[in-house]
């Protein structure tokens, strides 16, 4: 590819980045065939444990559907304290606006007031719930868990800066495997982590719990929460699991919950138990479905007038997804500006909008150069990689967006970083990204890190593993 590249390892072909020196000596020392038997018992552990996902539409030769294990990388990511700092600080910026943002939209509308924000991008949004107009949430706090998708790209100086690609408000997924990742290095290379300082990730189901209870309407001291999930056949049940068990709280399906006076309670063997909080898997289509999809039988009937009424809180809340719709990204800015008075520390990927004549002209004539994007999609699904892209697939994916062009945004192609990566030749570059939980609950807070994904296919720059991406540890260093 004739793009700048940024490594994160490497500054060039003889030179180490500072925060990257210990290890690259330590791994100049380690045979091939040592870190080949690591590789075999991380995949062989991570089988055994159950760490895969569903691949939705994939099915096996007797019909059934797929499930793969995400592939494991032995080479970590790191980042310099001083990088972490900058960016932890532009991540609690950016979702306290955004949740501004929300709770504005549910109440004064005073952004679209402003003329900050066309009124037809919020009311026509499909992700725009009106059911939740009007309605009080505790601490104003719509996505009480939040995950950033953060990429890094050569600027003018040829060094790497960090930029927003998109943010993920509803039911953001892949912390399981931040953990899992963690848990597998430490395994595999304990002695690393004496040589290393690296911040600990482990404490995160614990942070987890504490900003649940925290917006919980019940006055006791240790409120019932429940992780609620579509079942065993969701593409991220292994996630749903393993937080609800590393919470020590229940997973529940639909049918587990029930209403009565008011309240949501929880079938249990010991007869009902009244629940506080909802850590919903589920979307908001199929939470109810007394009020939105009724044919729903993920969900459970009656619960948005509980919620309404102040007797259970819903994390995420019902209606955030007017915020992580990827039309609302490129004012994302605008609404720092506006909320909380500051430039944004973090900066978005620029971004033309097919709603825009201007923006639109420009993407049907340079969709061969662009990333192009349906605003509603997800998992590397409904875009396109304009120089990865045939004649024939960028033609066919023009004439889709001339048809609904709202239903578009495009970005230019970003070289992304590149880190050095275990593949089947041996160790050579591969673009990463980078997503970091957020918390908000009595305060923003994160566990130092996040989900490093690995575009594993030489050259490409879809790192989603619904499309064969795997992940990598992430090492924020202490000092």
């Amino acid at each position: 590819m004739s793009r700048p590249m940024f490594d994160e390892m490497n500054a060039s072909p003889t030179e180490v980045r500072a925060h990257y020196l210990n290890y690259a000596r330590w791994l100049a020392q380690q045979p091939e065939e040592v870190m080949a038997s690591r590789r075999e018992e991380a995949e062989m552990i991570f089988r055994r444990v159950g760490i895969t996902f569903a691949v939705y539409g994939a099915k096996d030769e007797d019909g059934a559907g797929t499930e793969r294990l995400i592939p494991f990388d032995l080479i970590p990511r790191i980042i310099p304290a001083h990088e972490w700092k900058s960016m932890q600080a532009g991540l609690v910026q950016r979702v306290t606006a955004l949740n501004r943002f929300i709770h504005d939209v549910y109440h004064d509308q005073e952004i679209i007031k402003a003329g900050h924000i066309p009124a037809d991008q919020i009311f026509q949004n499909a992700q725009f719930r009106p059911e939740m107009m009007g309605v009080q949430v505790p601490s104003q706090i719509y996505s009480h868990i939040a995950g950033v998708d953060i990429v890094r790209a050569p600027n003018a100086q040829g060094e790497g800066e960090y930029y927003v690609l998109e943010d993920n408000l509803r039911v953001p997924s892949g912390v399981s495997y931040m953990l899992e990742d963690r848990k597998m290095m430490m395994r595999l290379f304990p002695d690393l982590f004496g040589q290393n300082r690296v911040a600990p990730v482990a404490h995160y189901p614990d942070l987890l719990l504490e900003t649940l209870r925290a917006v919980s309407p019940a006055t006791t001291a240790e409120p019932t929460v429940v992780v609620l999930t579509p079942g065993m056949y969701n593409s991220a049940y292994f996630e749903h699991a393993f937080l609800a068990q590393q919470m020590g709280v229940e997973l529940v399906e639909g049918q587990d919950l029930f209403v009565k006076d008011n309240f949501v309670y929880m079938r249990t063997t010991k007869g009902p138990r009244r629940v506080d909080v909802i850590y919903r898997r589920v979307d908001d289509d199929f939470l109810d479905p007394l009020v939105f999809r009724p044919t729903s039988t993920l969900g459970c009937a009656g619960l948005l007038g509980v919620y309404r009424s102040g007797n259970v809180t819903i994390c995420n809340a019902v209606g955030t997804g007017i915020a992580d719709d990827k039309s609302i990204y490129p004012y994302v800015p605008k609404m720092i500006e506006f909320y909380l008075g500051e430039k944004p520390i973090l900066n978005n990927v620029p971004t033309f909008m097919g709603r825009n004549p201007d923006d639109l002209k420009y993407m049907l004539d340079h969709m061969h150069e662009l990333v192009v994007k349906e605003v509603h999609g997800a998992g590397g699904y409904g875009m396109l990689v304009g120089p990865a892209a045939t004649k024939a697939e960028v033609d066919e994916f023009r004439a889709v967006v001339r048809a609904k062009p709202d239903g578009y945004i495009a970005q230019p192609t970003l070289s992304l970083s590149t880190c050095p990566t275990y593949v089947d030749s041996g160790i050579a570059p591969r673009h990463i990204d980078l997503r970091p939980f957020v918390l908000s609950g009595k305060e923003v807070q994160m566990v130092p890190g996040g989900l490093t994904r690995v575009a594993l296919k030489e050259g490409s720059l879809v790192v989603n593993s619904s499309q064969g991406g795997g992940t990598k540890d992430t090492w924020i260093l202490e000092n």
